[in-house]
C-alpha cells in the first residue's frame, strides 16, 4: 500500500466523498486507513476507569484505501502515486506533477 500515516487524503468515494483529512493509522493486511474526521460513527461506550460516564461517542471507522486519494502537496489536487529508485532508496512520486513526495 503506498498511503503512509500522516498523508493528506481526500475521499474519492462513499458517503463521505469529497472530504479531506490525514491518515492517522494505516491497517495493511485489511488494506484499510484511518482518516481524521471522516467516516465517523457512533460507538456505545461501556464506563469505565478512563471514560466514568460511558454514553455514546463519535470515532473514525476505517475506510478503504482504494477510496482515497493522496493531495499532491505541489499544487493541492488528488494524484496517483508511483514507485521510482533514487539513489538507491525507493521514493513515492506524484503521477500528475511527477514529483517526489518522500524525501
Amino acid at each position: 500500500m503506498l498511503i503512509k500515516t500522516g498523508d493528506k487524503v481526500r475521499v474519492i468515494a462513499g458517503k463521505d466523498k469529497g472530504k479531506e483529512g490525514t491518515v492517522s493509522k494505516v491497517l495493511n493486511a485489511k488494506n484499510r486507513v484511518i482518516v481524521k474526521g471522516v467516516n465517523m460513527i457512533k460507538k456505545h461506550q461501556k464506563a469505565s476507569q478512563t471514560n466514568p460516564q460511558g454514553g455514546i461517542i463519535d470515532i473514525e471507522a476505517p475506510i478503504h484505501a482504494s477510496n482515497v486519494m493522496l493531495i499532491d502537496p505541489s499544487n493541492n489536487e488528488p494524484t496517483r502515486l508511483g514507485v521510482r529508485v533514487e539513489d538507491g532508496h525507493k521514493v513515492r512520486f506524484s503521477k500528475k506533477s511527477g514529483e517526489t513526495i518522500d524525501k
